[in-house]
C-alpha cells in the first residue's frame, strides 16, 4: 500500500512495504505516482498500528480497499463525505476513489487490498460493510501463511463474499466543497469544541451570514447548527469506541454538561452513548443505525 504518513510536525515520509503475497509470493509495495498500489493480485492484508496521530493524504488505488478491525479513532474522507470507521464495521473504498485517511494516537486497523478479479463490483461507491469473524480470520490467515493456489483462491472468494453492505448513514458526514465552508468544516472536525457562532465564522471567511447559511444548507443538506451537531457526534463515535468515558468525550466535543451531550447523541443516533458502547463490545453493527 502506498503510504504517506504525516507526523505532527507536518513532514511527509513515503514508506516501502513488503507484504506476504498471493500464492506464496512476496509482494513489494513501493510509492507510486498518484498513490497507486502496484502488483496486487488477489487479496492482501496488513495491520497498521499508529503510536502517534497519522494522516494518509489524498491518494487513489488501482485495487479495492477494505479498512476493518479498527481500534481507536479512524476516519476517512471519500466520495464527498467524512466517515467514522467503527470497530464493528468495515469501510469499502472502490478502486479509483480518491480518499484520505486519518488516525488518532493509539489507533490500530487492518487494510486489505482486493483485486477487481476477485470481486468485480461489490459497490461502486464508498460504503460500510459487515466483516464477519469468519472473513476476518480468513483475511488474517491469508496474509500470514503460504497456501495452495486453489485453496487461496477459494478462500479469497469466500472472505470477500461474506462482506455485506449495511446502511450506516450515521458514519457519513457530508462535507462542503466551497473553500470557505471547507475551512470551517475542517476546523470543527479538528476541534469540535470550537464554539464560534455563524456570525463569527462569517467574519472569519469574509462572507455574509445569509450567504454562509444558504451555502451550508445547499452543500450539506443541513443548517450550520445541524452540521456542527452531527460533526460532534461523528467525532464522539470514535472517541467512545476508543474507550474514553462519556464525561471526557462530552467535553472534547464541546459539551460541558454530559447530560446535554447524551441528549444530543440520542437525538442523532437514536440511543445513548452507553448503549452504543455496550453494542460495540457485543459486536453489534446495528449500533450505528441512527435516527436522523
Amino acid at each position: 500500500m502506498t503510504r504517506q504518513a504525516i507526523s505532527q510536525s507536518g513532514h511527509a515520509a513515503a514508506q516501502l512495504e513488503v507484504l506476504p503475497g498471493v500464492h506464496g509470493e512476496s509482494r513489494q509495495y513501493a510509492p507510486a505516482e498518484g498513490g497507486m498500489v502496484s502488483q496486487v493480485k488477489g487479496v492482501c492484508t496488513q495491520y497498521f498500528e499508529c503510536a502517534t496521530p497519522a494522516t494518509w493524504t489524498d491518494h487513489v488505488h488501482t485495487t479495492h480497499e477494505l479498512l476493518w478491525g479498527a481500534r481507536g479513532v479512524l476516519t476517512v474522507e471519500a466520495d464527498g463525505g467524512f466517515f467514522a470507521v467503527p470497530a464493528t464495521l468495515g469501510l469499502w473504498i472502490p478502486a479509483g476513489v480518491v480518499h484520505a485517511v486519518k488516525s488518532a494516537q493509539g489507533t490500530g486497523f487492518y487494510c486489505s487490498h482486493i483485486d477487481g478479479q476477485v470481486v468485480p463490483d461489490l459497490a461502486s461507491r464508498t460504503v460500510a460493510v459487515t466483516v464477519p469473524a469468519a472473513a476476518q480470520e480468513l483475511l488474517r490467515h491469508m496474509s500470514a501463511f503460504d497456501m495452495d493456489d486453489s485453496i487461496r483462491e477459494r478462500s479469497e472468494q469466500v472472505a470477500v463474499g461474506l462482506l455485506d453492505v449495511v446502511d450506516a448513514r450515521p458514519m457519513l458526514l457530508p462535507m462542503p466543497t466551497d473553500p470557505r465552508l471547507e475551512l470551517i468544516a475542517r476546523a470543527l472536525l479538528d476541534d469540535p469544541a470550537l464554539d464560534r457562532s455563524l456570525e463569527e465564522w462569517s467574519v472569519k471567511v469574509a462572507i455574509s451570514v445569509r450567504n454562509l447559511s444558504r451555502l451550508f444548507h445547499k452543500e450539506t443538506g443541513m443548517t450550520f447548527a445541524q452540521w456542527r451537531i452531527h460533526a460532534r457526534v461523528r467525532v464522539a463515535l470514535g472517541l467512545l469506541a476508543a474507550g474514553y468515558p462519556v464525561s471526557t468525550v462530552s467535553r472534547r466535543v464541546g459539551y460541558n454538561n454530559p447530560s446535554a451531550f447524551v441528549q444530543v447523541f440520542r437525538k442523532v443516533m437514536g440511543h445513548t452513548p452507553g448503549w452504543y458502547v455496550s453494542s460495540l463490545k457485543a459486536g453489534n453493527h446495528h449500533s450505528l443505525a441512527g435516527s436522523e
